[in-house]
């Protein structure tokens, strides 16, 4: 599958919705993971400013690249961020978007505050 590698270094990127787990079959209830690592796979919503357009992101991580506290409001950083276009049928109804991962989301707030202690 194609992935387009996505610029963050321009753009202001916030915690819209805290992580939620991913859940890959809603009628089960099953957990999406990771099928390289088998870590399991969240969700965070992330508010993505750039060239003064906003848009809200849902962005999958695996659960060990989540760090920090990433509550609504929390500046953040995006790394490996990807965006990879998708398509299936449903009911007879054809579907298409564009779904985001990314390797980490880090909270730049814990970053922040490392460095004001270490001066």
């Amino acid at each position: 599958m194609r992935q387009i590698p996505v610029d963050t270094s321009s753009a202001v990127v916030m915690v819209a919705k805290t992580p939620q787990v991913k859940v890959r079959d809603r009628r089960t209830g099953e957990i999406a993971t990771d099928m390289e690592t088998g870590a399991q796979l969240m969700t965070v919503d992330v508010m993505f400013a750039a060239n003064e357009e906003v848009e809200i992101l849902s962005v999958t991580v695996p659960e060990p690249g989540i760090s920090g506290e990433l509550s609504m409001g929390t500046p953040v950083a995006l790394t490996g961020l990807v965006a990879r276009p998708w398509e299936n049928d449903f009911n007879g109804q054809r579907r298409h978007g564009i779904a985001f991962r990314a390797v980490a989301v880090t909270s730049l707030v814990d970053v922040a505050a490392a460095g004001s202690k270490a001066a």
